[in-house]
């Protein structure tokens, strides 16, 4: 596996490998991880619930760091890759890898696409669109040449690929996972305090403001209700000056980075869950609040869409629009009937549907079906 993220430090793609790698190993096959370093006190290589990690260096040299990166990677993979018989390659960080063996490559968020969705407001933020809308897409485009299968995490993503000349039939959908026997409904809920819960990296795309201009209008008819906000991101610090321009400081409270167990501990007390996202692959934490047994507000975009069926196992509203997105809120929360059975079949569609068993299940038909 070839990931640019891996946990604790890490996105949805990387918790993505970390749980994909464990099923793998428990069906007998043995994993690797190639990954970059984060900082000093992270080991070059180490063994994780029996997956070995190596780990090579990063430096961020914009715009150059994936180039070197890349460099890196393969040279480390050049030592290892006798061991193995396929190289597993997670996008978006577009790494052409220099292999004899098939390469896989999964796709979760094709950049030229993800880059369209960027909002600008200083001079990095510009800098990431453009690197996303110019650097990227070549690199990626070299990958996806060198692949001898490319998976998606969903149809949208799928579909989107064909921007880069790839055939959509021959793209294979193996959707996004989660871990059900963690991410599960607590026994008794703690409904001291209402709170809707939004997790994910304050990045752009998110529909970050969109749910502090919710959070106005939900907050405004029930003042006592809190949303809380897990995860850290460019976007914090001009998030936070909008929440205090609002007068919105007592009811949006900003938790940043939350340790794994504290953060299921707060997936399973919340009253929702809302995801206010312009563009998604397929998000890991839409599938967890699931999980949870949360029901869920989200917009009405590919990969939210190809998992909600709206009014039955959550709601979807149209993107950049926080007061239709507050009114299906105040919809949930003055309805504890409808908040239960959205919940439940909510649970119901990631038991049948997208437990990392199923998901495992579906890469390894794709690593014996090489040609």
């Amino acid at each position: 596996m070839i990931t640019s993220e891996f946990p604790p430090y890490s996105g949805g793609v990387g918790y993505y490998v970390y749980n994909l790698s464990k099923r793998l190993i428990k069906k007998k096959n043995i994993v690797t991880v190639i990954t970059r370093k984060r900082n000093s006190h992270q080991k070059l290589q180490e063994f994780i619930e029996g997956i070995c990690i190596q780990r090579v260096p990063f430096y961020p040299v914009y715009p150059f760091h994936a180039s070197l990166l890349t460099h890196l990677i393969n040279r480390n993979l050049k030592l290892l890759e006798k061991k193995f018989d396929i190289v597993h390659v997670h996008s978006p960080m577009p790494l052409p890898i220099a292999t004899s063996l098939p390469i896989i490559t999964t796709v979760h968020t094709p950049m030229r696409i993800d880059s369209r969705y960027h909002e600008i407001f200083d001079f990095k933020s510009l800098f990431e669109k453009v690197q996303s809308s110019l650097v990227y897409p070549p690199m990626e485009s070299t990958l996806f040449a060198s692949s001898k299968k490319v998976t998606s995490v969903s149809r949208m993503v799928a579909f989107e690929l064909q921007e880069y000349g790839l055939d959509i039939s021959k793209i294979i959908v193996v959707k996004n996972g989660v871990d059900s026997y963690t991410f599960m409904p607590c026994i008794k809920k703690d409904t001291s305090q209402e709170y809707i819960l939004f997790t994910g990296v304050l990045r752009a795309r998110k529909g970050l403001f969109d749910l502090i201009q919710c959070a106005d209008y939900v907050c405004k008819i029930k003042p006592n209700t809190k949303f809380m906000i897990c995860g850290r991101g460019p976007f914090r610090k001009k998030m936070e000056m909008q929440v205090k321009k609002m007068g919105l400081e007592k009811q949006v409270i900003f938790l940043g980075f939350v340790v794994r167990n504290e953060l299921i501990r707060i997936f399973q007390n919340a009253t929702l869950q809302v995801i206010p996202s312009h563009y998604e692959g397929m998000p890991n934490t839409l599938l967890e609040g699931m999980s949870c047994g949360l029901p869920i507000v989200a917009t009405d975009i590919g990969g939210n869409n190809e998992v909600i069926v709206s009014g039955v196992n959550g709601l979807l509203v149209p993107k950049k629009s926080p007061q239709i997105m507050a009114e299906a809120i105040l919809k949930l929360l003055n309805n504890s009937d409808l908040r239960k059975r959205i919940g439940q079949e909510a649970r119901t569609t990631i038991e049948k549907y997208y437990t990392w068993e199923k998901i495992a299940d579906n890469i390894l038909e794709v690593y014996k079906n090489l040609d």
